[in-house]
């Protein structure tokens, strides 16, 4: 590399180290989204770099979703908060590329949901009892037709991501949520709703009530055993259906 594609490689990743550079310093300065950072001269001052390179660093940081600005009264730079519904689209796209597979996602499903399903037991109160209850209703018969059983399995997954996040561990309720999402809207069941299936909504929906009996009692190893032949029922069905995982970008 010549002289002058180092100065250049340097000259265009100093943004980027002064775009870590605030992020350390909101860490250490505790503060939240919504706070106000700093205005352009004194992160000039605070940093010693031109106004060019500050200017990148934050545009930077507005790409990532961790800063907003604001214009008018009172406007200026602040502390953003990346979305959930946001960092699921990024990872969503980053596994474009990667080949993921139904019996990839049901692998984590089947080792992470009956962990939290025992950890929740006897810890929900009414008001989240009620929800999960409410999202039961939207299944409570048996489909009617092909379009109906569709929305069941929608719904079913609702239920499920729903249950995550009154997880109090962050990460587990974040990655259900997600593999939720992706068998939702990129999944492709090539007979799956050709025609209601009775017989698996039945099942279904019995594992569901028999979780929901074991959350209420406290149960912990009877909601960890119906979680985990909830999921392994759902993967056979995927596997018996030939479930694919469809290509496609998801906006943010």
């Amino acid at each position: 590399m010549s002289n002058a594609e180092q100065a250049e490689t340097v000259r265009r990743s100093r943004p980027v180290r002064v775009a870590e550079a605030i992020k350390d310093w909101v860490v250490e300065k505790g503060l939240m989204p919504g706070d106000r950072l700093p205005g352009e001269a004194e992160l000039i001052a605070h940093f010693g770099m031109s106004k060019g390179t500050i200017r990148e660093a934050m545009r930077l940081l507005q790409a990532q979703g961790l800063v907003v600005t604001k214009t008018g009264p009172g406007g200026g730079s602040f502390v953003g908060e990346v979305s959930t519904d946001r960092a699921r689209a990024l990872l969503a796209n980053y596994f474009y590329f990667r080949n993921v597979s139904i019996d990839d996602i049901y692998q984590l499903r089947v080792a992470l949901e009956p962990e939290v399903a025992a950890s929740l037991a006897g810890r929900l109160d009414a008001g989240q009892i009620a929800q999960l209850e409410a999202i039961m209703a939207d299944y409570a018969q048996p489909a009617a037709n092909a379009e109906e059983e569709r929305a069941q399995h929608v719904a079913s997954l609702r239920f499920h991501a729903c249950l995550a996040e009154f997880s109090e561990n962050a990460m587990l309720s974040f990655f259900i949520g997600f593999m939720a999402r992706i068998l939702t809207d990129l999944t492709v069941y090539k007979r799956l709703y050709a025609q209601p299936n009775e017989a698996l909504w039945k099942q279904g929906r019995a594992h569901q009530l028999h979780l929901i009996a074991a959350l209420k009692a406290g149960d912990s190893e009877g909601a960890r055993e119906v979680m985990r032949d909830h999921m392994q029922m759902a993967r056979r069905m995927m596997e018996d259906q030939e479930a694919v995982v469809m290509k496609r970008f998801i906006a943010e």
